[in-house]
């Protein structure tokens, strides 16, 4: 017997924006639109009256922007959302607020009619996706006290220079990502990271992160050599590993082929990190949708390297971890805000000073 349709609002300022979601959305199965905001105000009262399972939400509307309303709405009444937004350079800042204000996705909207086939499966997954979600993993209350861990050696051993830590995430990985880069010291191993999202707002994230952390933040580049105390975020829409010249370790950009459905993959991240540094590798895998980085994550276990994998309690989509859970390739399962204060403790010059006497 099916189950109940996700019940959907559409809040747009446009008439035929509303239209044309609302024509793609009601013609699939287990979807309902059961109505239709032309501002926050409206939207509001239909909240109220309509209960919707998933609303998706313009940025730029009258009255009140969408950022401002997404706000009110994750401290009043969180619920899951996603974003239906100009995918520009200029609008980039506000989507990346959106998504660490709560927003679980946001897709692409189409300035015409003949377009909006080209969102319309991205839309309808993203839909779904949402409707599962569990919008309050941000929110979920940590300790009283970060969690402590006593301060343990690296790992050693690998022929090239230092270690290296991998994160992969996906669906609500812009809050996590952030949660753990601002809670670290600037004294750490290289960290590079693949986080599913157009190639349109990878430089805008990677700038936004570097204003908020100690640590250094930035786009990778092909070629360059890798830093302590620096963040190497991969480019949407090119594969991105980690390469070696000499004795240096570097990052290494590749094509736009997709590898377990993305570009950048997790999964090249990760194998590539077992690859060239096997017992220097630490890998994390994060909230997300799907099964990109879990045999990635199992070959750094299986070569000696660490493994985390971020607990369901705490991920918006307890996907990608699941899948890596299930198959053995995460050693220490942890809550978001335990994977910090555990970076902290394993690579602090205590730790460090142990593991060379």
């Amino acid at each position: 017997m099916p189950g109940k349709p996700i019940r959907v609002l559409i809040v747009d300022d446009s008439a035929l924006m509303r239209d044309m979601l609302a024509s793609v959305l009601g013609r699939e199965p287990g979807i309902e639109v059961v109505g239709t905001a032309a501002d926050p105000f409206a939207a509001r009262e239909a909240i109220k009256r309509l209960n919707p399972d998933v609303l998706t939400l313009d940025i730029e509307m009258p009255g009140m922007n969408g950022i401002s309303f997404l706000e009110k709405l994750m401290a009043l009444r969180p619920m899951p959302v996603v974003m239906v937004s100009t995918l520009t350079q200029a609008g980039a800042f506000s989507t990346l607020r959106a998504l660490e204000i709560g927003a679980v996705d946001v897709v692409g909207k189409p300035s015409k009619a003949s377009e909006l086939d080209r969102i319309a499966a991205e839309l309808i997954d993203k839909i779904r996706v949402a409707a599962a979600a569990n919008v309050g993993a941000h929110r979920a209350s940590p300790e009283k006290t970060p969690p402590r861990f006593a301060a343990q050696p690296p790992p050693v051993g690998c022929s090239r220079t230092g270690t290296v830590i991998g994160i992969g995430a996906s669906t609500g990985g812009v809050e996590a990502i952030r949660a753990v880069l601002t809670a670290l010291p600037a004294q750490m191993p290289p960290i590079l990271i693949v986080q599913h999202m157009p190639g349109q707002f990878t430089a805008s994230f990677a700038s936004r992160l570097d204003g908020l952390c100690a640590l250094r933040v930035k786009e990778a580049e092909d070629g360059e050599t890798l830093r302590p105390g620096t963040v190497y975020l991969g480019p949407g829409g090119r594969q991105f590993e980690l390469g070696h010249a000499g004795p240096n370790l570097t990052c290494r950009l590749g094509g736009e082929e997709r590898v377990s459905g993305h570009a950048p993959s997790v999964d090249v991240l990760f194998r590539s990190m077992a690859r060239i540094c096997p017992i220097n590798s630490l890998g994390i895998i994060m909230t997300g949708m799907g099964r990109d980085g879990a045999s990635g994550l199992l070959d750094i276990r299986l070569g000696g390297g660490r493994t985390i994998g971020q607990n369901e309690a705490t991920s918006v989509v307890y996907g990608m971890p699941r899948a890596a859970f299930e198959i053995g390739a995460v050693e220490r399962q942890l809550p978001l805000h335990g994977i910090a204060p555990y970076l902290a403790a394993t690579f602090s010059p205590e730790a460090t000073e142990t593991a060379h006497t």
